[in-house]
């Protein structure tokens, strides 16, 4: 009986479509793929592994479909001042542009942004900048897995 309950109960969660977060089909054409990007890019790092993690083989060939990472940034934006003028709160904005070249089509130019309220305290200065820093990482995170599925859309159409 249980072995009956346990066999409909995954039969049921495969039906639905369940998959973990994270994991992703991908096609054919990027069963293996070329990641191009500045030296000593944490972001590109980050990509590379993302794409691992996806089922992608990263491999030097020149007629795989290539990912090249032009730049990353970020930028902040005052959002709120303190009564005495100071800012309070920031908008941080990672964005990355990347070039998706596929072999005998024209070059697609993307871009990820991702954004993060980002509040400032001069009195926990050292403390402030430490949580700046996680956020940073978890943007560039997002902006990855953003990414791999930005770039398993484009070679789907």
């Amino acid at each position: 009986m249980r072995t009956l309950l346990l066999g409909s109960l995954m039969f049921l969660l495969v039906g639905c479509g369940f998959q973990l977060q994270g994991s992703y089909k991908l096609p054919d054409d990027l069963q293996q793929l070329r990641i191009e990007a500045p030296q000593f890019s944490e972001f590109a790092d980050e990509a590379r592994q993302r794409f691992q993690l996806a089922g992608a083989e990263l491999v030097d060939d020149a007629a795989a479909v290539t990912v090249q990472i032009l730049d990353d940034s970020l930028t902040r934006r005052t959002l709120s001042l303190s009564a005495s003028g100071q800012v309070a709160e920031y908008e941080l904005i990672y964005t990355v542009n990347y070039l998706l070249s596929r072999p005998e089509q024209a070059d697609k130019a993307l871009q990820i942004e991702v954004f993060r309220d980002y509040q400032d305290d001069p009195n926990f200065a050292l403390a402030k900048t430490r949580e700046r820093e996680v956020l940073v990482a978890e943007m560039r995170e997002q902006a990855a897995q953003q990414m791999v599925r930005q770039v398993i859309a484009q070679v789907s159409e």
